[in-house]
């Protein structure tokens, strides 16, 4: 694929990727500092204080460089963001034993909740655009456990993101109420539900939800995310092996 060129005055210039430069060979760095290390710094800034946390300076300070020196690696916070996704999709454990598509799609999507939920900054950067060798690494080991089953390309695609999708969706709801957790000093949910009990009285004495008032009364798996992950994702997986015969 050619190179993007850069927009306005700069239009003869290439835009090189981080990825690109990266891969290019240095000369013998002046200093300890690596790809590697800037990453796990800012990683660990960003899962103790959240990504709002993470700024240059603050990562210089971290790893007692002057502030200008991750920039010999890193344009700036996009980029920072950019090593910071690859290097936790980089310890994703793709080569664990599956057998078949619909095993290499369940370990895939039960390393990637893992992974958000040890990272809950990436349910916000993490996504199908921002290319990077490791999380390439993903649809590549997906693809090669489809491939044999003759879907075209764009099906291919379809059903990966149908199950990368859903586990994003389900990822994203477990940080979300872990942070409203936090934010109230709610410890489980029984204190969550007491927290949010007048607001819920209110919408079901209205009548308006018979249905889920069903849900609230009758359901005795409100705290297992686990189960509740592990269903959906049997629902998307009986329905791909459904309608593909696969």
């Amino acid at each position: 694929m050619p190179a993007q060129q850069a927009p306005g005055g700069d239009s003869d210039k290439p835009q090189v990727s981080l990825w690109e430069r990266l891969d290019r060979p240095t000369p013998a760095p002046r200093t300890t500092l690596t790809p590697h290390r800037i990453a796990e710094a800012a990683v660990a800034i960003a899962d103790a204080e959240g990504l709002d946390a993470v700024t240059m300076r603050r990562l210089a300070g971290d790893l007692g460089v002057a502030p200008m020196a991750a920039y010999r690696y890193v344009s700036g916070k996009d980029e920072l963001i950019e090593l910071m996704v690859d290097f936790v999709y980089g310890r994703l454990p793709l080569d664990a034993p599956a057998e078949g598509w619909r095993d290499t799609m369940r370990t895939l999507a039960r390393h990637l909740r893992a992974m958000h939920l040890a990272h809950p900054w990436t349910v916000r950067t993490s996504t199908p655009f921002s290319l990077s060798p490791n999380q390439l690494a993903v649809p590549e080991r997906a693809f090669a456990a489809l491939a044999e089953h003759g879907l075209d390309a764009d099906t291919t695609m379809a059903v990966f993101r149908t199950v990368t999708g859903y586990v994003h969706g389900s990822a994203t709801t477990e940080v979300t109420l872990i942070a409203l957790r936090r934010e109230h000093g709610w410890s489980d949910g029984d204190q969550t539900r007491a927290g949010l009990a007048p607001r819920m009285t209110w919408l079901m004495n209205t009548g308006r939800y018979p249905s889920y008032q069903r849900y609230l009364y009758e359901a005795t798996r409100k705290d297992d995310p686990d189960w509740q992950f592990e269903t959906g994702l049997d629902c998307v997986l009986d329905g791909i092996a459904a309608h593909f015969a696969l």
